[in-house]
């Protein structure tokens, strides 16, 4: 088991930007891929960004590469989401989630946070 919390959410001005952190406690964060999935009102659950257990692979979406960078430490059971350049359609609900897959599939992702709100005002 792993329990996930996020950190980091708020309110930025569009071109702003914001850090989230994803703490793990539980067994064995080391051994889990990574990922961030978001969730704007009235839109299905979207990938963001995932990052391998050893931190060596990362992959994005189109809508967020070249803007957002997703880094990890083992060490502090930590996985953390850079965002910048933020717009407005980042708005969204932001989680993490930890599996022994490295995916970008949610459904592949059985642990999860409960999710913090992001919000870029134009």
């Amino acid at each position: 088991q792993v329990q996930l919390v996020e950190s980091g959410g708020g309110l930025v001005q569009a071109g702003g930007s914001l850090r989230l952190s994803c703490a793990a406690s539980g067994r064995s964060f080391s051994n889990y891929a990574m990922a961030w999935f978001r969730q704007a009102p009235g839109k299905e659950r979207e990938f963001v960004a995932t990052i391998s257990w050893s931190g060596g692979s990362t992959d994005y979406a189109d809508s967020v590469k070249g803007r957002f960078t997703i880094s990890r430490d083992n060490a502090k059971n930590s996985v953390y989401l850079q965002m910048n350049i933020l717009k407005p359609e980042d708005t969204a609900v932001y989680s993490c989630a930890a599996s022994g897959v490295y995916s970008p599939y949610h459904h592949l992702y059985p642990y999860w946070g409960q999710g913090t709100q992001v919000t870029v005002s134009s």
